[in-house]
């Protein structure tokens, strides 16, 4: 007896992934650190929701706009939420950017992935291409909500727009800012080898990063010059500018500081001024209309040594061994 096959025989085939390779080696690599990265962007996003309903609920119940508070409306919560949004790019360089390539370098993973069919730039890209791909994204959707909820607001939140607190977390500077600490714990880790010495001087390294991009701030647009008389009012146009300077000065244009006339007795200041000849204000400034154009230009100059550290490590990895 006989028997015929009617049908091909078909393979067993396994359920395919939605990725595959090296992709699926480095999604699962970092599983942990991108599940966290995942949960503190949705429960942050949460929180400055949070945050905006119960604003606006406590503004329409004083009836605003058409009464303003006689306070900035300012709690505990948004204090917070601007102090922890200004610590995520460093949070996300000494936690994700230094440990990336200084953990497989000291535990020898790197090695054993680069000696397979897998080249060092095609490892490295792919390592890189994730990590900054999941930073971009937590960092926009953050400053995204959170610029959302400030700029109407602004007027009653107390905060000027140059402050660190405002002016690092709002528009492109906290993408940026976060894009470019984490690849510079990327560059350190690999120079360095070792996780946690990577990790300490990517801390300290972000602490001078800071302090230095606070003194560049001031630079990322030209000043403007305002004068005033003496005694009169400050004009609109200063609300909401942000005072680099101020002096005192005559009519031919010479500036004083303003201790120059800084007498014992008001008859003694008067004289004082009267004998220099001061009759302006002279106040130099920055104007809100400046921030985005400020906020722009930082952050291309972030970016462009983004660019710079994420070309060095490459260079540095396909010519040298891990």
């Amino acid at each position: 007896m006989s028997t015929t096959l009617t049908g091909a025989p078909t393979a067993r085939t396994a359920p395919r992934r939605m990725t595959r390779g090296l992709t699926w080696l480095v999604l699962r690599q970092h599983r942990v650190t991108l599940l966290c990265l995942l949960a503190l962007t949705v429960l942050g996003s949460l929180w400055i929701l949070y945050q905006r309903a119960q604003l606006t609920d406590l503004l329409d119940a004083a009836g605003w706009p058409g009464k303003t508070p006689q306070q900035p409306v300012v709690g505990q919560g948004y204090s917070r939420l601007t102090t922890l949004l200004g610590l995520l790019p460093g949070i996300l360089a000494v936690f994700f950017g230094a440990p990336l390539i200084a953990a497989d370098q000291e535990q020898g993973t790197a090695q054993l992935v680069t000696t397979q069919s897998v080249t060092r730039r095609r490892w490295l890209v792919a390592k890189l291409g994730w990590c900054f791909l999941a930073v971009l994204v937590a960092s926009v959707t953050l400053s995204a909500i959170f610029t959302w909820w400030w700029r109407p607001h602004r007027s009653v939140l107390g905060d000027s727009w140059y402050d660190a607190s405002v002016f690092d977390t709002t528009g492109p500077v906290l993408p940026a800012l976060a894009l470019f600490l984490t690849a510079a714990g990327v560059t350190i880790g690999v120079l360095l080898r070792r996780v946690l010495a990577s990790m300490v001087a990517t801390f300290v390294f972000c602490v001078a990063a800071k302090v230095a991009w606070s003194v560049l701030r001031d630079h990322l647009a030209a000043s403007r010059t305002l004068t005033y008389p003496l005694n009169g009012a400050p004009p609109a146009r200063l609300d909401g500018a942000y005072e680099l300077d101020s002096w005192i000065g005559s009519a031919d244009g010479h500036l004083y500081g303003w201790g120059s006339c800084a007498k014992a007795t008001e008859k003694a200041a008067d004289a004082c001024i009267s004998e220099k000849g001061i009759v302006n204000n002279v106040v130099q400034y920055l104007g809100y209309d400046q921030m985005s154009a400020m906020q722009w230009t930082g952050a291309g100059i972030l970016l462009a040594a983004t660019a710079a550290l994420v070309a060095f490590v490459l260079w540095r990895g396909s010519r040298r061994p891990f």
